[in-house]
Formats: structure tokens, C-alpha cells, sequence
């Protein structure tokens, strides 16, 4: 089976693996202990674990701070956010084509007493940089935009979002789940972006692992919420609990091999998504419709319309050969709301799939689309 459906979850790369596997037998000591080896090895392995990630990030090691994965990471920084500074304003401002993690979190806040505004989107879900400035008030406290959309690979502009928010004075969160690992980023280029969520297994690393930036102010102090979980003070106390060092370690090894094989992966992307491109083109002609955008987005992921065609059963009759989805696999029982939000009609939503590819396929791996 060919497996194209790497927006939900990716492969464990093989040296991620390795770099696991003493930590779950041999290397198993609590990082927060004192004094003796497999406590001290643990610590060294998380200290080398954040290292990777920041230089994956280009941000300080002490402003990456270990979750489970994006949806804490994005619960923990928008409801952290909201009780912190409730006291400066209840007005929070997102987009139609959030994560679920990022959507149902607000909505939750909105039920606190919370004004949440929900922007809208063009045609392949980027908001518009004056919708944003006409949104903002003296109550604005957050800002969430997300930086690559998981099911059309669109990237919003965020270099302009950051720097209004930086004039503006708000803070700016953004779900870059589907961005970190699979294109450059080098967050001293954001100055007003204070926050970003990112997950392990979306590049090759383990499931179950996550983190968050979160921006050091000019006094060197890390921008203050208050905590999701309280407890033992792991994590400077953003987020306490004992840490799994054999995910960090996994995590880490990902960040490093995507760091150091950003633009050989990227180009490979790019290939195979306009080689795939090409045969779909090809093959179905005029009974497919591309519903995402050609450039300024995350390689690797195509939005596809099959008209006339059911996309539950056209993913059910494809199973045995290729592993799609028809969009998130947070909301797979649900028409998808980020296709809805850029004015696809129900029908239109449900005919499409996207498929995401990897850079592990080569572009012998794709021939099999000749055989359908």
C-alpha cells in the first residue's frame, strides 16, 4: 500500500527510532532526579532534545517548551493566554480554518465570557491582512493564525501578520503543526510573533510528543500565561509533569534530521507533487478540480475535486492500494469545515481528497497512480 497521507501523521524515521530505544531500556532515569547517572544522562538527552529544536526553530533552547503535541500546545497558550491577561481585554481574533484544537478552544473561552472574532478567508484559506487590522481593538489581547493550512498547504503571510501585531501591541499565537519541519523558519525573522505550537510526528518523529514557543521579552524573561497543567514545575513551570525523555529524544533527532535535510526534502517535495499533479491532470482530465493554490504553500499537499464521486467511498475503494483522507484526521467525521470556509459548495467538499506526501516516496513509489 502506498502510504499518502502524511499531513496526518508521517513514518518514524529509522535514526529517530534508534535514538529512542536506549531511553526506553537502558537511559531511563527522570530528568528532574539529582546526583546519579541515568538521571543525569536524562537531562543531558532533553538539554541536546531542545537544542535541535531551537536550531529547527532559530529561537532561543529556554523558549521551547515540551507538550504532548499541538492541540495541548495550542490549549495551553490560547486559554493561558486568555486567563493571564484577562484583566487587559477579552477580545481574541482567529480564522475560519483553524485546527479543532485552535476552533473548539475559543469557542470554549467564548463560553467564559470571552469575544472571539472568526476571520474569513480567500479561496485557498489565507486571511487578508486588512481584515485582520480592521478587526483590532483596545480589547484585542491574541491573536491565532494558522501558519500552513493541513489540508490546502496554504501559507498566510506571516511576516506581515507578525509585524502588525508587533505595532499593534497584541500578541500573536500561531498552529505551525504542518510548517515546522517541512519548510525553513527562522523565528528571529518574527519579532511579533510571541507564540507557535508544533508536533513531533508530522516530520518523521514519534506521536504523543509536541512543543511550543514561546518568546523571551527584552528582559529575558519568557512571556508569561498561566499554566494548563500545575504541578512539579517542569518546563520553568508552563507545563508540569515528567517528562518523556524517549519522545524528547525522538523529537529532537526529527528536528535535527529535518534541519539538516531542509532543502534536499523540500525540493524532493516539490517534485512529487508536480509529478503527481501531472498525472491526475493526465489521466482525469476535466472530471477533477485542484483546489489549492500552486505556490506560497507547504510542498507535498494537493486538495483534489473528484466531480460527481463520494470521497468516503472513493477513499474506501482506494484503500487496499493508497492511504488518502478527505482532510484532517481531527474532524474525519465531519464535512470539512476548512473547505466550507473558502465557499465550496457541500458537494464540492464532499468529492474531495488530499493527498500529502513524504519525502521517504521517490517518484517510482507514485507510478502505481498509472494502474487506477
Amino acid at each position: 500500500m502506498l502510504y499518502l497521507d502524511n499531513s496526518a501523521t508521517t513514518q518514524v524515521h529509522p535514526e529517530v527510532k534508534d535514538a529512542m530505544l536506549p531511553y526506553l531500556m537502558e537511559e531511563f532515569g527522570n530528568p528532574s532526579s539529582k546526583y546519579y547517572s541515568v538521571a543525569e544522562n536524562a537531562k543531558n538527552a532533553v538539554k541536546e532534545a531542545r537544542n535541535n529544536l531551537a536550531s529547527l526553530l532559530g529561537c532561543s533552547s529556554s523558549e521551547v517548551i515540551f507538550t504532548s503535541g499541538s492541540t495541548e500546545s495550542n490549549n495551553m497558550i490560547i486559554k493561558g493566554v486568555a486567563d493571564y491577561y484577562s484583566d487587559q481585554g477579552n477580545h481574541i481574533i482567529t480564522t475560519k480554518v483553524e485546527h479543532p484544537s485552535v476552533l473548539e478552544t475559543c469557542r470554549y473561552l467564548e463560553t467564559k465570557g470571552f469575544e472571539v472574532t472568526y476571520l474569513d478567508v480567500d479561496h485557498f484559506g489565507r486571511i487578508n491582512i486588512e481584515d485582520l487590522k480592521k478587526e483590532m481593538k483596545g480589547t484585542t489581547i491574541l491573536v491565532s493564525v494558522i501558519w500552513g493550512n493541513n489540508e490546502l498547504g496554504s501559507l498566510n503571510d506571516m511576516k506581515s501578520i507578525s509585524n502588525l501585531c508587533l505595532e499593534e501591541n497584541v500578541f500573536l499565537h500561531s498552529d505551525a503543526t504542518q510548517v515546522i519541519g517541512k519548510i525553513e523558519v527562522d523565528l528571529s525573522n518574527y519579532p511579533g510573533l510571541t507564540f507557535l505550537s508544533f508536533s513531533g510526528h508530522k516530520f518523521h518523529g514519534p506521536k504523543g510528543i509536541g512543543g511550543s514557543f514561546i518568546r523571551k521579552d527584552q528582559y529575558d524573561i519568557l512571556t508569561k500565561i498561566t499554566p494548563l497543567l500545575h504541578g512539579g514545575g517542569q518546563e520553568l513551570g508552563i507545563r508540569s509533569g515528567t517528562l518523556a525523555v524517549h519522545n524528547i529524544v525522538g523529537f529532537g533527532k526529527a528536528a535535527e534530521l529535518a534541519n539538516i535535510h531542509a532543502v534536499k526534502n523540500r525540493n524532493q517535495l516539490i517534485e512529487l507533487e508536480n509529478y503527481l499533479t501531472d498525472i491526475l491532470k493526465e489521466k482525469f482530465n476535466t472530471h477533477i478540480v485542484f483546489n489549492n493554490d500552486v505556490t506560497n504553500k507547504i510542498p507535498g499537499i494537493i486538495s483534489v475535486q473528484f466531480k460527481g464521486v463520494n470521497n468516503e467511498i472513493l477513499v474506501k475503494k482506494l484503500s487496499p492500494i493508497i492511504a488518502v483522507s478527505t482532510g484532517s484526521a481531527c474532524s474525519s467525521s465531519k464535512p470539512s469545515h476548512v473547505l466550507a470556509a473558502i465557499g465550496l459548495s457541500i458537494d464540492q467538499v464532499r468529492s474531495t481528497i488530499r493527498f500529502s506526501l513524504s519525502s521517504f516516496l521517490s517518484i517510482e513509489d507514485l507510478v502505481v497512480f498509472n494502474q487506477l
